[in-house]
């Protein structure tokens, strides 16, 4: 493999590894908050995912799609939470993981009913269907864009919760949620912004990646199941974890995919190579975190109660 197509290959580990962390920050926040196992995120993404291609093939406006997005997912995930979640907080586990796997039934079925069962298609805008020069290396500009959104997205979320007043109730609210709600804030619309906000990133993720994959029903669960493993990874309840272990999953996986096959043919006949390495590939990011579980069960970057 030559340098380029090296580069090229960590670019698109990254680019799936911004969108992995837009999706594991407000899923990571949910849990390590609130205790909440929510099943249903991926459907938030699903729906975001809809509604920008929708707003964007009518509109042909990119921006618009993004505000609708955000605006679209921050009313669902509060509405989700008046109606549902918060009648589940003091339930068991198990109560939380069957109630949002029925929504997931539930938002399939809607985009389904909605949308149809073929792929809802979605183009790259025209602004940015060409590529950047990266020091020679011709890169996709929407990729790109991916990128630094995620990038910024993360920088956005470390100064909210690091630098804001509503970030230290954020924090604060992870180990002293009593405590809180006794010096006179209000827990339940901090509980129900959290989850707006952990809706508006996934329904971002949704709309960045619907351009690039195939809008559908069911899109959701796939890209749920790499959360969890980035969430296991990093450390559950921490957004530094979350950036830090989506950015190693992400470049794992797509460097994976690409090496592994070309790796096998030295010691393999090509056919038996080209078999056994997509298959060991898609195993990759599982044996790191049976290994971190094994190693640090509590994550790579868990976070630290003062």
């Amino acid at each position: 493999m030559n340098l380029t197509l090296l580069v090229m290959q960590c670019l698109n580990g990254l680019q799936l590894g911004v969108l992995l962390f837009l999706m594991a920050a407000g899923l990571t926040l949910v849990f390590g908050i609130l205790n909440f196992v929510n099943l249903a995120h991926g459907s938030l993404y699903m729906m975001g995912a809809f509604v920008g291609a929708v707003v964007y093939n009518g509109s042909g406006s990119f921006a618009l799609a993004a505000l609708a997005v955000v605006a679209a997912l921050i009313a669902l995930g509060m509405l989700l939470e008046s109606v549902v979640f918060r009648r589940l907080y003091q339930r068991h586990h198990l109560d939380q993981v069957l109630a949002t796997f029925g929504l997931i039934l539930f938002f399939n079925e809607l985009a389904r009913t909605i949308w149809g069962p073929s792929p809802y298609y979605m183009e790259v805008p025209d602004a940015l269907a060409g590529t950047v020069d990266l020091f020679g290396l011709h890169y996709p500009a929407y990729r790109l864009l991916i990128v630094v959104v995620g990038l910024a997205v993360a920088a956005g979320c470390y100064v909210v919760i690091h630098r804001t007043r509503i970030g230290m109730l954020i924090r604060a609210g992870a180990t002293h949620r009593d405590m809180v709600a006794a010096l006179g804030v209000n827990v339940v619309l901090l509980n129900a912004v959290l989850f707006g906000v952990a809706a508006a990133l996934a329904g971002i993720a949704g709309l960045l990646a619907g351009p690039i994959l195939s809008v559908q029903p069911g899109m959701g669960e796939p890209v749920l199941i790499l959360t969890m493993v980035v969430i296991v990874i990093g450390g559950i309840g921490s957004v530094r974890g979350a950036f830090l272990g989506a950015l190693l999953v992400g470049v794992i996986d797509t460097l994976g995919r690409t090496l592994l096959p070309a790796l096998l043919r030295m010691v393999l006949e090509r056919s038996s190579a080209d078999t056994a390495g997509p298959a060991l590939a898609s195993m990759l990011i599982y044996i790191l975190m049976a290994l971190v579980l094994a190693w640090r069960p509590q994550g790579l970057f868990p976070v630290k109660h003062s």
